[in-house]
């Protein structure tokens, strides 16, 4: 499998997420943790519709980016993923911004639990949103249930 096998299918196609999400599983098992995160955020991020039936069988991937980066032996990712996830959410901009900013918050909140010891980017002003407004955000822009899943990920993580 390679990067490749992302550009067979339209970004906003159920075939396009089911590819990113097993094109990480792919690197993890691999060994390249960092470049997994990266493969599974472009399924996060995806711009499915909230009733796509691929849902079903692949939720949204909240808690496998909170396994990987629990699970990755060593901090030396090849990013800190808690600032990438950090610029994500306050440098996104574009379509679906609210709802891929509210992602981006809602990883980092779960690697912030999971890695506390990976530092954030303190020269960013913005104040980290909490988890209910995590919630709120996840509800008002997210699919169906989002918030829910990302409860869950984050009390297992």
């Amino acid at each position: 499998m390679s990067y490749r096998d992302l550009r067979a299918h339209p970004k906003d196609s159920a075939a396009f997420y089911a590819n990113a999400l097993k094109y990480g599983q792919y690197l993890w098992l691999h060994g390249h943790a960092g470049r997994s995160i990266l493969a599974i955020t472009r399924a996060l991020y995806a711009p499915l519709p909230s009733n796509d039936p691929v849902y079903s069988q692949h939720p949204l991937p909240y808690a496998a980016l909170g396994w990987i980066v629990a699970k990755n032996e060593s901090d030396d990712f090849p990013g800190n993923p808690r600032i990438s996830f950090q610029h994500q959410a306050t440098r996104l901009r574009g379509d679906r911004e609210p709802i891929r900013r509210a992602r981006a918050w809602g990883v980092w909140t779960i690697i912030c639990k999971v890695r506390p010891q990976l530092e954030s980017d303190l020269k960013d002003p913005i104040v980290p949103p909490s988890p209910t407004q995590i919630i709120q955000q996840l509800d008002r822009y997210g699919i169906e249930d989002e918030s829910e899943l990302w409860q869950q990920a984050l009390e297992k993580a």
